[in-house]
């Protein structure tokens, strides 16, 4: 594993891509207008053309505008020193899914219940784990 993420492995070239992607993306979201920041997103870079994403055809009209402030800023970064060009794309961006988080609550009749039945069965693997639920009640198990 140590060898494929080394400079001379298989996925090195990827993670470097994946690297000078990410550090594109903080650069140009750094300096884009408040507004602007949940829409466009860095989509890839081919032949010289870094590729950027919106969801918004509103945005890309922005962002075509903006085309050559955007290169001027881009190619401030080392990578993209020679970069020739933007590719604007109207594509969906998917927000970060964070789950929300739920209380989860064990009433003190159904702890008993597992209680009742771990005293009931031969298991013990099933004994221990049934005395582990029960002990949740009145926890908040998240």
């Amino acid at each position: 594993m140590g060898q494929l993420l080394r400079t001379r492995g298989a996925l090195a070239p990827l993670i470097h891509t994946a690297g000078v992607l990410l550090e594109a993306q903080e650069h140009l979201l750094a300096t884009l207008p408040d507004e602007l920041k949940d829409h466009v997103r860095v989509g890839g870079y081919h032949d010289g053309h870094l590729t950027l994403m919106t969801d918004r055809a509103v945005w890309l009209t922005w962002l075509r505008f903006e085309r050559q402030r955007l290169l001027t800023l881009l190619r401030q970064l080392p990578a993209f020193q020679e970069l020739e060009g933007l590719t604007f794309k109207v594509r969906p961006i998917r927000p970060t899914y964070m789950p929300h988080e739920r209380a989860r609550e064990l009433p003190e009749a159904a702890a008993d219940q597992l209680r009742e039945c771990a005293r009931d069965t031969t298991s013990p693997r099933l004994k221990k784990s049934l005395e582990r639920l029960a002990s949740h009640a009145g926890h908040d198990s998240k």
